[in-house]
């Protein structure tokens, strides 16, 4: 009876009912949305940096370097000597050490050269197939999976670069031999192969065929040589160095490189190209290597070390101050449709105070007026609390729509934190039960026969 009288009541001015259930609904729609945002903001980046004590890159950013590396949503900051970062990586202090290599996507999901403790370390397993072994053998996450509807034994062309409209190196097929297990990290995201693969692939890239532009011109004797004044100049010389060389009896070559190095057979093999790679994730046995390693690289090599958990907390707070400038934002909301209920609430009471005191002549009691006040106010918060929620969630489905297109990175509007949403719901009850306790005394007060005599 009391709940049926209290729902006429809130709709006996829809106006003043619809502008308090609007505020409230958008002030619970703001915090539950802050609150899942957050509480998986943080947990994904959390759970991504387990296992990594240090990341080592190329210099500038050390948070582009841990956002590009772990997270893999920003561009890197450079490619560094695979070499130089060898001698780090078998450090007596190093535990794990895994290299990573990066310059491709297809159709925007990152290729990445690794080893397979890359997989151990997110913990995932390998659901159909197995690990890459060869080159140009790749394992994909569970998302490219199911986005791109992928099965083991498909092959695809690699994109230079991180944008989906690149160049298309269609010299080489990758070939899909593995599908990781869902981890709800990064590695869900990735297309891994070995390091090999990334290096061969560009290798081939830039030096894919010993062409000779128009304007080069073979040297002095080699076919195609073009004859220029200076010629017989350059000859002339080149019989006298030759006659020098036989009359001199000299044991000793330079080495390749240096000035002087005569040119014999099997030069070409003593030059090695030099391998890169992007970044390597460390993982220590000793903790010492975490406060001593970032400056002893930077003064020692042209590289940088970054400690993820210094700069994700860094990111955390400024990341958090907008978080907290919005919740404060939303609380005002809140506090403004409390404000707003109870005016209607009071309001209404000076309207409909001689219906309030027939109600007591026909034997309602002064709790029972208390009562349906309170009740008004709390099943307008009740159901602003629902709208809010549902709301929220809608908000968080569009952003995670957003987030994983750009970033691949999603966030579960069906989750449901029940201590922090549990709090924010007994908040906005706490809200109406104030909004409403200066109407409810007033009721619970009311004079019958002063009010009917004035009526």
């Amino acid at each position: 009876m009391i709940g049926k009288l209290a729902w006429k009541n809130l709709w006996f001015k829809p106006l003043n009912t619809v502008l308090s259930l609007v505020l409230l609904t958008a002030s619970v729609a703001i915090i539950s949305l802050l609150i899942l945002l957050q509480e998986q903001f943080e947990k994904q980046f959390s759970s991504n940096i387990d296992g990594v004590d240090l990341v080592m890159g190329a210099q500038g950013s050390p948070l582009q370097l841990i956002l590009s590396s772990v997270y893999h949503v920003d561009a890197p900051t450079g490619n560094i000597d695979y070499k130089e970062a060898e001698v780090w990586m078998k450090h007596p202090f190093v535990e794990t050490a895994i290299p990573l290599a990066f310059g491709d996507n297809y159709r925007g999901f990152k290729i990445v050269g690794t080893t397979p403790d890359y997989i151990k370390k997110y913990t995932a397993t390998i659901s159909g197939g197995k690990v890459f072994e060869k080159n140009f053998e790749v394992v994909i996450g569970s998302e490219i999976a199911k986005k791109l509807n992928i099965k083991l034994g498909d092959k695809f062309f690699g994109t230079h670069g991180d944008a989906e409209e690149g160049d298309v190196h269609d010299e080489y097929a990758y070939v899909v031999v593995g599908i990781a297990s869902p981890t709800g990290k990064v590695i869900d995201n990735l297309i891994l192969c070995t390091v090999e693969s990334v290096w061969e692939m560009h290798s081939g890239h830039d030096h894919g065929g010993e062409t000779h532009s128009e304007d080069e011109n073979p040297p002095h004797g080699k076919e195609g040589h073009v004859h220029v004044d200076g010629d017989e100049h350059d000859h002339e010389e080149h019989v006298h160095d030759e006659n020098c060389n036989h009359d001199d009896e000299v044991s000793e070559n330079p080495d390749h490189g240096e000035e002087g190095h005569v040119h014999e057979e099997g030069d070409e093999h003593e030059h090695v190209e030099e391998k890169e790679i992007t970044a390597v994730l460390i993982k220590f046995k000793n903790k010492m290597g975490i406060i001593s390693w970032p400056r002893m690289i930077a003064q020692n090599t042209k590289m940088q070390a970054a400690l993820p958990a210094i700069e994700i907390n860094r990111l955390f707070s400024l990341f958090g101050i907008g978080l907290q400038a919005l919740q404060y934002l939303a609380y005002g909301i809140m506090f403004i449709s409390g404000i707003s209920i109870f005016i209607a609430l009071y309001n209404r009471l000076k309207e409909r105070k001689y219906e309030f005191a027939l109600l007591r002549v026909s034997g309602a009691s002064r709790i029972q007026l208390l009562a349906l006040v309170l009740f008004e106010s709390l099943l307008l918060c009740i159901v602003g609390f629902v709208f809010g929620t549902l709301i929220g969630r809608i908000v968080l489905m569009m952003i995670s729509a957003t987030t994983d297109e750009q970033f691949k990175m999603a966030f579960n509007p069906m989750t449901i934190l029940w201590e922090k949403e549990g709090l924010l719901f007994l908040v906005t009850i706490f809200v109406g039960v104030i909004a409403a306790v200066i109407p409810a005394i007033k009721a619970y007060r009311l004079n019958i026969s002063k009010t009917l005599a004035n009526a």
